[in-house]
């Protein structure tokens, strides 16, 4: 492998074991309680309302309805019955998503960038060159940003080869943005900042894709059996659990790459062997 590769990898490796760390694991049932509280909260109150509106909605698309009655005659009527609620799955799942990411960004990427720069880097000077607030708000617009690129890319998921794709480039754009700005708010000067996010890119996209593949992993859940929408509420929170996890990952791998390049490109030697 390369230096990148190197480097890449071994600051996956590292992320890794800060995931597993009890405080860590603590941590992480914030964002669970918060995702995961918001979505069983709607599924409970709103879930068969949701699923009439869906239906109805597309009851009165001439091509939705075509397309159910040329299944009918191929003898898949059961598939009438479940489209509204995975129309509906297929909404909800990124929302969840979104508020995950949102909450780990702001509950523990903090915390874990601080675990890596005592534990790694324990002379690296803070400059601040980021604040939390314009981060809420870059996180915030980048999310939207995100949602609106996948609603415009629904009509192409219906070609097999795209849904393998376009998602999870677009969670891993939306990872990359996210994060590669959070984990440096606080110890990088917004030059130096710059400067890292344009001269890593491709090596940080490539762990915003990365983790854009781990991240669509819990809608597989729902896409392998229509008999799994009976367990929706189960199975939400589930994915809830895993995205919390993944994008907690996502930010210790952000971390342990950024400010290993950033404690490299001032020259320093802050880098402690654990």
């Amino acid at each position: 492998m390369g230096p990148t590769l190197n480097r890449l990898a071994d600051a996956a490796a590292r992320a890794v074991g800060y995931c597993l760390l009890p405080r860590v694991i603590a941590l992480s049932f914030l964002p669970l309680f918060i995702a995961g509280g918001l979505a069983f909260g709607f599924m409970f109150f709103f879930w068969e309302s949701a699923i009439d509106a869906v239906r109805a909605t597309l009851e009165q698309w001439s091509v939705v309805e075509a397309s159910l009655a040329f299944l009918d005659r191929m003898g898949l009527p059961q598939f009438r019955s479940v489209l509204a609620p995975l129309v509906l799955m297929a909404m909800l799942v990124p929302a969840v998503m979104a508020i995950a990411l949102l909450a780990v960004g702001l509950i523990m990427t903090p915390v874990i960038v601080k675990l890596v720069v005592r534990r790694r880097f324990p002379g690296l000077e803070a400059r601040r060159g980021g604040s939390a607030l314009v981060g809420v708000f870059a996180a915030v617009g980048a999310t939207l940003a995100a949602l609106l690129m996948l609603v415009a890319s629904l009509p192409f998921l219906f070609i097999p080869p795209l849904v393998l794709i376009l998602p999870p480039l677009i969670w891993g754009w939306l990872t990359y943005k996210v994060f590669s700005y959070d984990v440096l708010a606080e110890h990088a000067s917004a030059e130096e900042r710059i400067a890292l996010r344009r001269q890593h890119r491709w090596p940080l996209l490539g762990i915003g894709v990365c983790c854009g593949y781990l991240g669509a992993a819990p809608a597989l859940i729902f896409s392998l059996n229509a008999a799994a929408l009976f367990l929706a509420p189960f199975l939400i929170l589930v994915s809830v659990w895993l995205y919390t996890w993944v994008f907690c990952f996502a930010t210790a791998w952000f971390a342990h790459y950024t400010l290993a390049a950033l404690a490299a490109q001032r020259g320093t030697a802050e880098l402690v062997i654990e």
